[in-house]
């Protein structure tokens, strides 16, 4: 990872990502409490996380607008943006005004989907292919940090000082974030080639997920994995106050363990992508929450550290193996729209199976439940393992510290020329 850090132009950006994803890490749990606040209602407070999602199923369209932009623009403005979208917060003082933040979060959910599309595109215009891995490897170690103390910052800067704080802060975190993009000197071709309003163009990232073997490999195992994953968000619950006869609060202690895991993930995921592919990378981190979820089938605290670490230990192998992946195999000009419909099906089962969970615990003993997620997820990682031959690992030459990346034609034919030889 200290590779790619070393390159001025990556730097930036990932200061840029630091100032904008502490704003996000503290914002998000934060409107929630301060929902439950207002009025007292926790599906009220669940209801603020639902605005924030919702809008991944707009994510086609929001990919097509990024495609007909350059990135470093797009980035720029798109943290302006995100930033002026939380102004109306401010406004918010009783339980009447809790629509402002609905409208706030799907608006900001919306954003959102379009800052990770041009961030992946972004990377893969200052980042050589043979750094990918380490680049999304330490976007990875930002947001698994994060995870450790933002929710907790920002529910206590909520209880501290109140809305407006959080507020600010998010604002001041988005706008630092577009300062530092603008100082890139980023490479890019010319405004891109016009898109046109089609079907056919809106669906292109789609299409090419579901054509391209190694992707439609990926997404195949991913998503079957994620029709189960979002089981252990309603599961640890039980878990805890069943298994352990803890409070329902010491799930907290345990995620704070999870994020000791991402962020040791982040750090060897690099590695894993080197030395198994993307796919293979992706299938070792379906395969070790698998061993996390059959872990907590029997409730003992030790047992419970473990398969909390490996369930951190997951995450960043699952998400840098997949965004290398479709950073890889996608043309440049294609990237926002694939980004942002990956990202789309791998949440809504995601979030479809948080709400299946959610009503089978409360029928079903969650100790099946975990060994039902154990056996279903080591399965898909079964299914990735076998077709990790479709991104075979990248030899990783001696790469400079600074180098022009390839623009327009020569970045499209780059990546069509690695696709054929890794088929």
């Amino acid at each position: 990872m200290h590779t790619v850090l070393r390159r001025p132009d990556f730097r930036l950006l990932f200061g840029a990502l630091v100032a904008s994803m502490t704003a996000e890490s503290i914002l998000v749990l934060a409107l929630a409490i301060w929902v439950k606040d207002l009025t007292g209602s926790d599906g009220m407070a669940g209801a603020v996380i639902f605005a924030v999602v919702a809008p991944k199923t707009l994510a086609p369209l929001v990919g097509w607008v990024v495609d007909r932009h350059r990135r470093k623009p797009f980035f720029v403005v798109a943290n302006v943006v995100a930033a002026a979208l939380l102004i109306p917060l401010l406004t918010v003082r009783t339980s009447a005004d809790v629509w402002i933040v609905y409208l706030v979060g799907a608006c900001y959910g919306l954003s959102s989907i379009a800052l990770n599309a041009a961030i992946s595109g972004l990377i893969r215009t200052l980042v050589p292919i043979a750094l990918l891995a380490e680049a999304n490897a330490a976007r990875q170690t930002v947001r698994q940090g994060l995870r450790l103390g933002g929710p907790l910052a920002g529910a206590a800067l909520y209880a501290a000082a109140g809305g407006w704080a959080l507020t600010v802060i998010g604002i001041t975190g988005f706008v630092v974030a577009a300062a530092v993009a603008a100082l890139l000197r980023a490479a890019e071709p010319g405004a891109p080639s016009r898109l046109g309003r089609t079907p056919a163009e809106l669906s292109a990232g789609l299409r090419h997920l579901t054509t391209e073997p190694a992707l439609r490999r990926a997404l195949l195992g991913y998503g079957l994995a994620s029709l189960v994953i979002g089981f252990t968000e309603a599961l640890l619950f039980a878990y805890v106050e069943r298994g352990l006869d803890r409070p329902s609060a010491f799930v907290g202690v345990l995620f704070s363990v999870q994020g000791v895991g991402g962020l040791v993930g982040a750090l060897v995921s690099p590695v894993a992508v080197r030395r198994v592919g993307e796919v293979g990378a992706l299938a070792a981190g379906v395969g070790l929450f698998g061993a996390a979820a059959l872990t907590l089938t029997y409730p003992s605290l030790w047992l419970a550290v473990t398969a909390l670490l490996l369930a951190g230990l997951s995450l960043p192998l699952t998400t840098v193996g997949l965004h290398t992946l479709v950073q890889r195999r996608t043309a440049p000009a294609l990237i926002g729209r694939a980004t942002a419909a990956s990202d789309a099906l791998v949440s809504a089962p995601q979030a479809v199976s948080i709400g299946t969970g959610a009503l089978l615990v409360a029928v079903l003993d969650y100790r099946v439940l975990f060994l039902f997620v154990g056996v279903v997820t080591l399965a898909a990682a079964g299914y990735l393992w076998r077709g990790r031959r479709f991104s075979p690992p990248l030899a990783r030459p001696g790469i400079p510290t600074q180098r022009r990346p390839p623009t327009g034609d020569h970045a499209d034919h780059e990546v069509v020329a690695s696709t054929r030889r890794d088929r």
